[in-house]
């Protein structure tokens, strides 16, 4: 059984859409992280099934609250994207095709990852994704094509040994890479669309990259740490 994972704060504009959207390939969990506005009331018109956190504790916390929801039910795999539409859910066929080719020639799949093309982004998150992106991988010792990309395929001993996480934020993601090197499982990749709208960006480039130096120490941490969940 494969579902689709929304974490989701404030987006009752979107969410509809994001919901009807991902509900035309496979069942849909909206993890509502302690929204201020209807998003939860939205998510269930749509269709979906809704998990409910207060106060908001943030992605990495909502993205754990829905893989302990989902491995209790019996799920194999499941998709995440975010609730502000800059995930296309049409794209998720490319993520089960990438499952399906790896599951035919017997190959572990626990991490897909949606590659965005960093050129198409706005200057400064361009910026922050290349700087991100060059510190990550020179401290894992190998090349990490897009280590914050919500687009994901996320398999079951991988949803489990993320548990162990006390990441709130957008580390939590970054941590998920440095945990399939722990254990040895295959990091595979899907070219997915650059979706921006028109709102401002809020990063600060070099606070942004502060708080992702220390991100990365703790990803190195993990990765030349002992392997947990082979089994």
């Amino acid at each position: 059984m494969i579902l689709v994972v929304v974490p989701a704060h404030d987006e009752s504009g979107r969410i509809e859409q994001v919901v009807e959207g991902a509900r035309q390939h496979l069942p849909v969990l909206v993890v509502d992280d302690g929204s201020s506005d209807d998003t939860a009331a939205r998510a269930e018109a749509a269709g979906a099934r809704v998990l409910r956190q207060s106060p908001n504790r943030g992605k990495g916390a909502a993205l754990r609250a829905g893989f302990a929801a989902v491995l209790a039910d019996g799920a194999d795999a499941v998709i995440t994207l975010d609730g502000d539409g800059q995930h296309d859910p049409a794209e998720i066929p490319a993520f089960l095709a990438a499952l399906d080719r790896r599951s035919r020639a017997k190959l572990p799949t626990e991490l897909i990852v949606g590659k965005r093309d960093f050129s198409r982004m706005p200057p400064v998150r361009r910026l922050a994704n290349y700087l991100g992106t060059a510190a990550l991988s020179g401290a894992l010792g190998q090349w990490v094509d897009d280590n914050q990309s919500g687009y994901r395929l996320i398999g079951r001993r991988l949803m489990r040994a993320t548990l162990e996480s006390t990441e709130p934020g957008f580390g939590f993601e970054v941590e998920m890479i440095a945990m399939c090197l722990r254990e040895g499982w295959p990091i595979d990749w899907v070219p997915i669309r650059t979706i921006y709208g028109d709102e401002r960006s809020h990063i600060k480039p070099m606070r942004h990259l502060r708080e992702f130096i220390e991100v990365v120490g703790r990803a190195r941490r993990i990765a030349r740490s002992e392997p947990r969940f082979r089994v």
